[in-house]
């Protein structure tokens, strides 16, 4: 029963922190050759080029609040909790929007903390799984959207265009904490690729003009907590990621058709259990080959780019959330949700093949595995970063591990700060300092050296709510709230 199912295990997905791989290829490839980090104007999909979300502009802004350092605000209309992308000086996001939607919820223990309440009153599980379905829920039969692309001009805020791509009831429901629209748009400058989960694909042009579109089989998702995973983009192929609870598959379509190119199963790999995740693919263009890499429930699995498994690692997690990325020519994989003390991070190197075998201890495996340590506290919703030789795991809960990226070390583990909490948008880094947004819409910058230490705190302002992991592109940083978008930037006078 799925009341037992609730009961057992309510773990809330937020599912925006997926990682999108590589479009703009110059970027990406100096990101993943060994660039510390890069200084992109064009941010073409979610963290950014090579999905390493660091820049080297020294006129980023480190400080800002509701007023300061902010160039201008756009209103957004609908919610959605997909990043923001920009290319030529045009800024894209998708938003679903009907009257009287449920507004999200805070952290990650809402609904655990209303299912103990229930209990403490003695309300049976079937009861208890309707106020769960009615208060926290919103189901394909109970509202109708718009689904949107709207496009703002970089340098002013203002709207360009707004195009309704598609209007109706949605393909599979959601937690109130996910959105209807939390899959990244990714572009390679020719054309903006939109994606809902269960629901299909658009091409549109820079004028907002559809190209085509893919219709895609709505699929059970867990517990109806909805999509998240982003499209992943190889110069002409869009790579989709589906795990559910009936048939995971990934799949390749073409750009500039839309038409299917190839799909594999990926049903098998959870034996038992759940098997919906929210992770995004990420192509990883190593020194050997190009791969699509895709963590899912119990495994990350390799493949070719018509769709051949290349490698798999039993990375031993149940909720894949956070994307895998690479930094100086190595593979990192975070897969911090499953059964308590699992949280695993590894190193994978070019030219796996197999199954990859798993280490008796943390450290160095064999199969191209650098390292693998089942306990070091992986990330469960945002995706960790790497800058200058660190990957930062940032937890859900404020949470931060620091990790040397050639062995896996840990250089120290700290909470952020007392006010530091309810994090699902991913950490980004720029100025030998690392960003955190929380849900609230609190920035805490970290000092980017072997101890904690907090540069500076951030806020927006009271009524702003942040699960979107913001953009950079070049000295501006874009930040998406619930209802809003702020382009942060130096007043013109620190920028001369």
């Amino acid at each position: 029963m799925r009341s037992r199912r609730l009961l057992a295990l309510l773990t809330i997905t937020a599912a925006v922190a997926a990682a999108v791989p590589t479009t703009l290829r110059a970027e990406a490839k100096a990101a993943d050759a060994g660039a510390t980090a890069v200084s992109p104007v064009n941010w073409p999909q979610f963290r950014g080029p090579g999905a390493l979300p660091v820049s080297d502009n020294p006129k980023l802004p480190k400080t800002w609040s509701a007023t300061e350092n902010v160039e201008w605000v756009a209103e957004i209309p609908g919610m959605g909790w997909s990043s923001p992308i920009v290319w030529g000086g045009k800024v894209f996001l998708t938003t679903a929007s009907a009257p009287d939607m449920k507004q999200p919820s805070l952290g990650t223990d809402f609904s655990n903390e209303y299912i103990a309440e229930l209990q403490k009153q003695g309300v049976s599980e079937e009861e208890l799984e309707k106020k769960i379905y009615e208060r926290d829920m919103e189901m394909p039969d109970q509202i109708k959207l718009s689904y949107r692309l709207v496009c703002v001009d970089l340098e002013s805020g203002k709207t360009v265009w707004d195009r309704e791509f598609h209007a109706g009831n949605p393909p599979v429901g959601r937690h109130r904490k996910n959105s209807f629209t939390s899959e990244t748009p990714v572009t390679d400058g020719k054309a903006v690729y939109v994606y809902v989960a269960h629901l299909g694909l658009w091409a549109f042009d820079f004028a907002g003009k559809q190209l085509w579109h893919t219709p895609l089989e709505p699929h059970q998702v867990y517990l109806d907590f909805g999509g998240g995973t982003s499209p992943a983009l190889w110069k002409d192929r869009l790579f989709v990621l589906s795990d559910n609870e009936d048939k995971s598959f990934i799949a390749a379509f073409d750009t500039a058709t839309g038409k299917e190119l190839w799909r594999a199963d990926r049903t098998t790999l959870a034996e038992e259990g759940r098997r919906s995740g929210w992770a995004t693919p990420f192509v990883w263009n190593n020194e050997l080959r190009t791969e699509v890499v895709a963590v899912g429930t119990g495994f990350a699995v390799s493949y070719d780019l018509d769709g051949k498994e290349l490698w798999r690692l039993p990375i031993q997690s149940q909720i894949a959330i956070a994307s895998p990325f690479a930094w100086q020519g190595t593979l990192y994989i975070s897969a911090g949700a499953g059964p308590m003390p699992v949280k695993p991070l590894a190193a994978i190197a070019a030219g796996a093949s197999g199954t990859i075998e798993l280490p008796a201890e943390p450290g160095p495996g064999k199969d191209k595995l650098l390292w693998y340590d089942k306990t070091a506290g992986g990330s469960y919703l945002p995706t960790p970063v790497a800058y200058d030789g660190v990957i930062y795991v940032l937890n859900e809960k404020g949470i931060l591990a620091t990790h040397d990226a050639a062995t896996g070390k840990q250089i120290y583990k700290s909470r952020i700060h007392a006010e530091a909490r309810n994090f699902t948008a991913s950490p980004w880094a720029y100025g030998d300092a690392v960003f955190m947004i929380n849900e609230e819409g609190t920035t805490f910058v970290i000092d980017a050296g072997n101890e904690m230490k907090v540069l500076g705190i951030n806020r927006l302002g009271d009524d702003e709510f942040v699960e979107a992991t913001p953009a950079i592109s070049g000295d501006r940083l874009l930040i998406r709230t619930q209802n809003k978008l702020y382009s942060i930037r130096q007043a013109q006078a620190a920028r001369s």
